[in-house]
């Protein structure tokens, strides 16, 4: 019997009741009950700090100096995962400061200044990864940005960025109230995520001439 799939939730807001924690957990729900694996995390618990100069403040053993809990979040929780979730509200047009601290400090690990650099690259790669995206404004423009970032976060690590949800809601939970139902919508990515069918085609890459395969027979 092979393992379950592993799914880590990286929550980016301060708020442990708001909209974002609210659409996580949903997703996490969702993917628990199709099998996997799952782990729901506040960045704020383990990051404290902002990535500093590592040429600077790299131990002499190559360990990042910084005195919180990210190597913790990153080596526990993050490289081993399969597929990781994202859960950030619109701040300013961009993720929360949370969670771009944390894509900031995953360099003090893959940086050629860190003796296991190769290894930690390896295990960033090729994960799944997704989306979930909580918003007062409901202008379709607001969340390109980030959707973007994630996009070309993605690319880079060699990732299958397989989709997002995004609802709406100022005051806490008031996401529930969202006529697009993102909880709901957020449940079902989290018991599809694993299954999602990813493509990323260029002008020389072969492939069928249909996308799905043909039942009718």
């Amino acid at each position: 019997m092979s393992e379950p799939s592993r799914l880590l939730v990286l929550v980016g807001s301060p708020r442990r009741t708001g909209n974002s924690a609210a659409m996580a957990h949903a997703l996490a729900t969702g993917a628990t009950d199709a099998g996997a694996e799952v782990t729901v995390r506040f960045i704020d618990d383990y990051i404290t700090s902002f990535l500093r100069d590592c040429r600077a403040c790299r131990g002499l053993d190559g360990e990042c100096s910084i005195t919180d809990r990210f190597r913790e979040l990153f080596f526990d929780d993050f490289l081993p995962a399969d597929g990781v979730v994202f859960s950030t509200p619109v701040y300013w047009y961009g993720v929360s400061a949370q969670t771009k601290a944390f894509f900031d400090r995953t360099f003090c690990y893959y940086a050629g200044s860190y003796p296991e650099s190769a290894e930690v690259v390896a295990r960033m790669s090729r994960k799944r990864v997704g989306l979930v995206l909580a918003s007062e404004e409901t202008y379709p423009g607001a969340s390109l940005g980030i959707i973007h970032q994630i996009q070309e976060y993605s690319r880079y690590t060699r990732s299958e960025f397989v989709g997002l949800v995004r609802g709406f809601g100022n005051s806490r939970g008031e996401v529930s109230r969202d006529p697009g139902h993102p909880l709901a919508e957020s449940g079902r990515f989290g018991r599809s995520f694993f299954d999602l069918k990813y493509s990323d085609y260029h002008l020389d890459t072969g492939r069928a001439a249909n996308v799905w395969p043909d039942t009718a027979s």
